[in-house]
């Protein structure tokens, strides 16, 4: 473990800060120096890149903290096969969401549409 949480935050383009809430989090691994600071592995770039990501999918980070650790060890385009599962229940929820905010609007506007002017 020899990078700095600040050659880490410029690597992955994710902030110190998020870096050190991943690692209280037990996201990503680091040591303590004799100095206090945190030391990361090169690895960590890619963990930190792959939280972000899936961060962006919409997952939590508690539920990041559940998946298999090759969810977080590679940034590829793909995940590894053992989170397929998961990934396939977030874009189910992710579509019920969507039908839902759809049929909202559809109401809002046929509401809108029945509105006359005074």
């Amino acid at each position: 473990m020899h990078l700095s949480i600040g050659e880490v935050s410029e690597r992955s383009e994710v902030s110190v800060r998020a870096i050190r809430h991943y690692d209280k989090h037990g996201l990503v691994t680091s040591i303590r120096g004799s100095n206090g600071y945190r030391y990361f592995n090169d690895q960590s770039v890619t963990e930190v890149r792959q939280i972000r990501r899936l961060i962006a999918a919409g997952f939590t980070l508690s539920e990041i903290c559940g998946f298999p650790a090759c969810m977080r060890a590679r940034e590829e385009a793909e995940f590894c096969p053992e989170t397929q599962a998961a990934l396939l229940r977030h874009l189910a929820e992710v579509e019920k969401h969507i039908c839902a905010l759809e049929t909202q609007r559809a109401e809002l506007v046929k509401a809108l549409s029945q509105q006359k002017c005074p």
